[in-house]
C-alpha cells in the first residue's frame, strides 16, 4: 500500500478536528501560515488540503478573511407571512440585518409599473445585508411606494427591521402576494457583500407584498447564498 500523501494525511486531521468539535460550525480555521508550522510543511500542501475540505463540503473561504468551518443551511420559509427575524429565530439562528444604502426618488416606468405606480411618483429603495449568527445569507433591495405612504423613506434610514418601518407608516399588515425563484451567479460586488468567491451559485427571487387592503406595499430582490440557505416554499392556511 502506497504512502498517505503529506496534504491528504493533513486533511484527515483537520476533519478529525472538526468531527471532534474542536472547530464547530461559523469557527475560522487558522492561518495557512500557522498550520503550515502546526505540521511542518509548505502552504502548497496546506491549500491542497483545504481544497480538498471545501470540495467535500466541509469548509468555505470567504475573500480576504480565511477559512471557515461550514455550518448547516439556514432553514428559511417562504410563504405569505414571510419575517425575516421571526423565521431566523424559528430556525434557532441569531438574526441581524445592515442596511447599505436608502435613497428616495422618482420611480422610472419599470419600478412603478411594479407598484401599482405612475412613473416619477417617489419610491423609495433600499439595499441591505441579511446575517444569521453574523455570517451574511443575502443581499437584497426592496421598493416602497413613498407617494402612497409618505414617510416610509425616513422610517427606513431608523429601523434595520422592515416590519417595524412599515408600521411606522401605518401598515398594520402585509403579505407575500408571490414569489419567483431562479439561479444566479455572483457577481464581483455581491461577492464581497456575501463574502463569497465572484461567480459563486446564487438562489435569486423576485417577490410582490401587499398591505391589509391588498395595496402594493413592497417589490423585492433578494440574493441569498446557495450553500447558507435552504429555502421552503409554504401554503399558508
Amino acid at each position: 500500500m502506497g504512502k498517505t500523501p503529506l496534504w491528504q494525511a493533513i486533511g484527515n486531521a483537520l476533519r478529525e478536528d472538526i468531527a471532534e468539535g474542536r472547530y464547530r460550525p461559523g469557527d475560522k480555521l487558522p492561518t495557512e501560515a500557522e498550520l503550515s508550522e502546526r505540521f511542518g510543511v509548505n502552504r502548497h500542501t496546506i491549500r491542497h488540503a483545504l481544497s480538498a475540505l471545501i470540495e467535500d463540503n466541509l469548509v468555505h473561504t470567504r475573500r480576504g478573511s480565511g477559512a471557515f468551518v461550514k455550518g448547516t443551511p439556514t432553514d428559511y420559509p417562504i410563504g405569505k407571512r414571510v419575517r425575516y427575524h421571526e423565521n431566523l429565530r424559528a430556525a434557532g439562528r441569531y438574526p441581524s440585518k445592515r442596511v447599505l444604502h436608502v435613497e428616495t426618488r422618482p420611480a422610472t416606468e419599470k419600478e412603478a409599473a411594479r407598484l401599482g405606480m405612475t412613473p416619477g411618483d417617489l419610491l423609495t429603495s433600499r439595499h441591505g445585508i441579511s446575517m444569521a449568527d453574523g455570517q451574511p445569507i443575502a443581499l437584497s433591495i426592496s421598493e416602497f411606494p413613498e407617494v402612497r405612504w409618505p414617510g416610509i423613506g425616513e422610517f427606513m434610514r431608523e429601523n434595520t427591521g422592515v416590519t417595524a418601518a412599515l408600521e411606522k407608516a401605518g401598515v398594520t399588515d402585509y403579505t407575500r402576494l408571490s414569489t419567483r425563484v431562479r439561479a444566479a451567479l455572483a457577481n464581483a460586488t455581491q461577492a464581497i457583500h456575501l463574502e463569497l468567491r465572484e461567480g459563486a451559485p446564487l438562489i435569486y427571487t423576485t417577490s410582490l407584498s401587499v398591505d391589509q387592503n391588498g395595496q402594493e406595499i413592497e417589490f423585492g430582490r433578494t440574493w441569498f447564498a446557495s450553500d447558507r440557505v435552504t429555502l421552503t416554499l409554504e401554503e399558508d392556511g
